[in-house]
């Protein structure tokens, strides 16, 4: 008896163990990362250390650039798999310890990953310069008064594409729309929507703002849309949308859902005509569009197969008669086993995008390559600090005149996950030249003493005038500003103030939701509805589909934690109704110690019931049970969570 005993526990634990496991993989799948980690740490610390668990762990927090988390996994990951693992987690793992600031144990793996793989082109750029991080650290200071914006929210705010008097940039803020409780899987976050803004110039030394800000409703759906660029004549709009026909989201075999650029017509001041471009697939994401400075080519991002990385930046023809040619990848030049993301072209033909495949200060960061007359790119220059950071540097834009711009990171110090900064341009002339003259007469004065003196009024170097009067002193640190004082005995002192800046300013993916949409049912409590939790016939353990479904209720109740809950559950009706109203009752239960088990207070859920098969869905009672499907029986097998209190701030949705 003892041994049967056993052999039960040992199953229950196994079936425990394996629906805990399918939830976990079904989130990672779906790039639920938020979740996903969640549940792989559950596994983890009941004692799964398998190369799976731990690896999935590191990249859950990576691609949500938890970079503290992702080195902790990482580093177990290597100390008990290193001689398994494909080259591409040494890279992650470097990436993360560059992010944490540990840039020589960075540099360690990405030699590491030369050995594995000789040809990949991030091990070798480092081979070829040793000396990046300091290079890139201490360029000459072009980007001044970096600005993290007003606009910024506690969610993510990106992107940007400045046109007339607006920046156009993304956010997943709520907009007081009914679909602001939804959640992208990923992040945990609303989805995207388009959003303009009036720049403000009214203090440049404090740095550039926006005013009001105003939601792009003409493009807006209940899923994302991001990355909008507009053509010079402003009468065409190019951007990124989740692949959703305005009835339902597309998706590939595996029910993924894939990003795609569309664009729409202004007529008669309204956009119509919305339509996707040719190049996208069900199969691939297309996104982050760009236009050329003459508007002939249209660049774009994409995991397309035929690749060279996660993801690269493609360039098409936009013909006279607005068809489009085909796509052609950047090459290696610009593109590399890493991600390459959000370009942007100025009207000087230099492009400015993304990567976290070129050396860098750490995870994206924003390059330049000018693009010659042959459509040929110049080798990626890093902009370096302040504009890039340890952690993700992105969208990065610049003003017709280059004098201002904007660029998206997810730095320290920010508001919330991604945040929108701007800069100004430095003008940096690299040297100081004047004349001293007779203030009387306006004559040159040869030799007087010229002084230039540094910010803390110390003198920095000093020279005497020529014959002319003139004085040059060259190869200034033009990141500050200075004092120029001259003097000659019988002369008095006359201090000019003299400042290096010259700034000529004008009046300057994707899937299902992951929370679960909440209704009011008439006369009665608010309901969460989810997909059915099922049971199999004559059991009431928690099966792995039903637990993937419990993550939602999960989520909802982490999300409104004044939340209180009650369950009721249904059988079907075979067996006597005593025994379905245990049975149900059992099922109940299981449904509540599942959530309790997901780390809900016991206090919030206030009941638990069966109702065994007093309330069935379809005919399939007593008398017609032998007529009914497996499949029509299944439908009474079933649980509902009605919402006792805390859904008062809930936005209820049919």
């Amino acid at each position: 008896m003892k041994k049967i005993i056993l052999i039960y526990l040992l199953l229950v634990t196994a079936i425990g163990y394996s629906q805990r496991r399918y939830a976990a993989d079904r989130y990672y799948n779906e790039f639920a990362y938020k979740k996903s980690a969640e549940l792989y740490k559950v596994l983890y610390d009941k004692g799964d250390e398998s190369l799976l668990v731990i690896s999935r762990l590191g990249d859950s927090h990576y691609y949500n650039t938890e970079s503290v988390e992702a080195e902790k996994w990482y580093k177990l990951l290597m100390d008990k798999y290193a001689n398994e693992v494909s080259p591409e987690y040494l890279f992650r793992y470097a990436q993360t310890l560059k992010s944490n600031g540990k840039v020589k144990e960075s540099d360690i793996w990405l030699e590491k990953l030369k050995e594995m793989n000789a040809n990949d082109s991030r091990a070798i750029e480092l081979v070829n310069n040793r000396n990046y991080f300091v290079e890139y650290s201490n360029r000459k200071k072009t980007f001044v008064n970096v600005k993290n914006l007003s606009i910024n929210t506690e969610y993510s705010d990106f992107g940007g594409f400045i046109y007339g008097s607006k920046l156009y940039f993304a956010s997943t803020k709520p907009n007081g729309s009914k679909y602001d409780k939804k959640r992208y899987k990923w992040n945990n976050q609303p989805f995207l929507n388009v959003y303009t803004a009036e720049e403000q110039f009214s203090d440049i030394a404090e740095g550039l703002e926006l005013g009001e800000v105003k939601k792009f409703d003409e493009i807006s759906t209940r899923y994302h849309e991001s990355n909008t660029i507009l053509t010079e004549d402003g009468n065409t709009v190019y951007f990124t949308r989740d692949n959703y026909d305005g009835d339902k989201l597309r998706g590939d075999k595996q029910k993924i859902t894939h990003l795609k650029i569309y664009k729409a017509e202004k007529v008669n001041d309204k956009w119509k005509n919305f339509t996707e471009l040719p190049f996208n697939s069900d199969l691939y994401s297309c996104g982050h569009p760009a236009l050329s400075a003459d508007g002939k080519t249209l660049y774009f991002v994409s995991d397309m197969p035929g690749g060279i990385g996660a993801t690269d930046i493609y360039s098409v023809e936009i013909r006279e008669d607005n068809t489009y040619g085909t796509p052609l990848n950047l090459g290696r030049t610009i593109n590399t086993e890493g991600r390459e993301m959000f370009p942007y072209v100025d009207k000087e033909n230099t492009m400015y995008f993304s990567s976290d495949g070129h050396l860098g200060i750490g995870a994206l960061d924003i390059f330049e390559s000018k693009i010659d007359s042959n459509e040929k790119f110049t080798t990626p220059v890093n902009l370096g600090t302040p504009v890039n950071s340890p952690l993700d540097d992105f969208s990065f834009v610049i003003s017709e005149d280059k004098s201002y711009g904007y660029f998206s990171s997810n730095r320290k110090g920010g508001k919330g996950d991604d945040d929108i900064y701007s800069f100004v341009i430095y003008r940096c002339k690299e040297e100081i030249t004047g004349v001293v003259t007779d203030s009387r007469t306006g004559t040159p004065i040869e030799g007087a003493t010229v002084r230039l003196i540094d910010e803390k009024g110390e003198p920095i170097s000093q020279q005497v005038t020529s014959n002319d009067g003139r004085y040059t002193f060259k190869d200034i640190a033009c990141e500050n500003n200075y004092t120029v004082t001259a003097s000659k005995e019988d002369y008095r002192n006359d201090k000019k103030d003299t400042s290096t800046e010259d700034i000529d300013k004008k009046a300057i993916q994707a899937d299902l939701t992951l929370e679960s949409l909440i209704v009011e049912t008439p006369k009665e409590d608010a309901q969460i509805v989810i997909n059915p939790i099922y049971f199999d016939f004559d059991l009431y353990n928690i099966r792995e589909d039903a637990e993937y479904e419990l993550e939602h209720i999960v989520t909802v109740m982490n999300n409104h934690p004044d939340m209180v809950i009650k369950i009721e559950s249904h059988t079907d009706s075979r067996g006597t109704k005593a025994y379905n109203r245990t049975l149900s009752t059992n099922r109940a239960k299981s449904t509540r110690d599942y959530l309790i088990s997901r780390g809900i207070a016991s206090n919030r859920i206030q009941s638990a019931i069966g109702y065994g098969e007093d309330q069935l869905l379809n005919d399939c009672n007593d008398a017609n049970q032998r007529k009914c499907t497996e499949e029509q029986h299944q439908r009474n097998r079933r649980s509902y969570f009605y919402i006792i209190k805390g859904d008062k701030n809930i936005t209820t949705n049919q």
